[in-house]
């Protein structure tokens, strides 16, 4: 049993994350020690359909800002966070943010420490956040930065700045880039293929399907040899749901993305990013 005082705010997190109910929130806690990332593989291997806790839940509030420059080989997105949305729809602030965003563009920012140097008309950006912060009362900052080099770099902005995408293609084709954008912004994929899922996340979803098949009655007695190699066949359900080439196609789901780029010219998606808002 834990030894760790568990807060109700802590419980209330897990609960917003994982749509659990506030009781198992509490005992998933408990049973883990306050360990947030191990409480929801907790409720994932008591069979609740909960999802994964992903880095792109960090920021509450703000706006995330994608863009390419002129000659689409070079892609960023990034967030600029704050606490509440009546900020977030501000006009001044998205503008603030497309300002820091444009200078990581100009100065060919490659990371978050050298995007706080960059200089927007001569102010360091993290100056200038400084600046803001005082102005507007409000915690803010740059959260989130990536970046994506390829042949050809498509980007999207969904909804009211809340999701940005890069996709980095082996040739230039804008509305293909943009579908595939526009795929990872809706579904959210781990990785391109099964073969480039980290290899932490296939064990982790390997470790919750093996452990939610010794809780089935059918597989009593079975001996662990047998589950694993059960479980290995199951993850390929993972895989199809989980990979951007192996998911079904947003926009024509009688194929998936794997298809349609063979069938838009044998085009091929070397990375891509995505920045959302939680």
């Amino acid at each position: 049993m834990s030894t760790v005082a568990i807060s109700a705010q802590e419980i209330n997190k897990l609960r917003q994350t994982t749509g659990a109910g506030m009781m198992d929130c509490r005992k998933a806690l408990t049973e883990t020690n306050g360990d947030f990332e191990a409480a929801i593989d907790w409720l994932r291997k008591q069979g609740q359909k909960v999802a994964a806790k992903r880095s792109d839940r960090e920021a509450k509030e703000g706006v995330v800002i994608a863009k390419t420059n002129s000659n689409n080989n070079i892609g960023i997105v990034l967030c600029v966070s704050c606490e509440t949305d009546f900020v977030s729809k501000n006009a001044d602030f998205v503008n603030f943010a497309q300002s820091i965003a444009d200078a990581a563009i100009e100065q060919n920012v490659n990371n978050l420490e050298e995007l706080n140097n960059a200089t927007v008309n001569g102010a360091k950006v993290s100056d200038l956040i400084d600046d803001k912060l005082a102005t507007i009362g409000e915690k803010i900052g740059v959260t989130k930065f990536e970046r994506v080099e390829a042949n050809f770099v498509a980007s999207y902005i969904h909804g009211a700045y809340r999701i940005g995408v890069l996709v980095g293609l082996d040739k230039n084709a804008l509305e293909v880039g943009k579908d595939v954008a526009m795929q990872i912004a809706a579904l959210n994929p781990v990785a391109i293929d099964a073969a480039n899922v980290p290899a932490e996340i296939v064990e982790r979803e390997k470790n919750i399907i093996i452990e939610l098949m010794k809780q089935d009655p059918k597989m009593a007695g079975k001996p662990d040899e047998m589950i694993a190699k059960i479980a290995e066949g199951k993850m390929g359900a993972f895989f199809k749901e989980q990979t951007l080439t192996a998911q079904s196609f947003v926009k024509d789901g009688s194929k998936t993305v794997g298809e349609y780029l063979k069938e838009a010219g044998g085009i091929s998606v070397s990375s891509f990013k995505r920045v959302a808002l939680g």
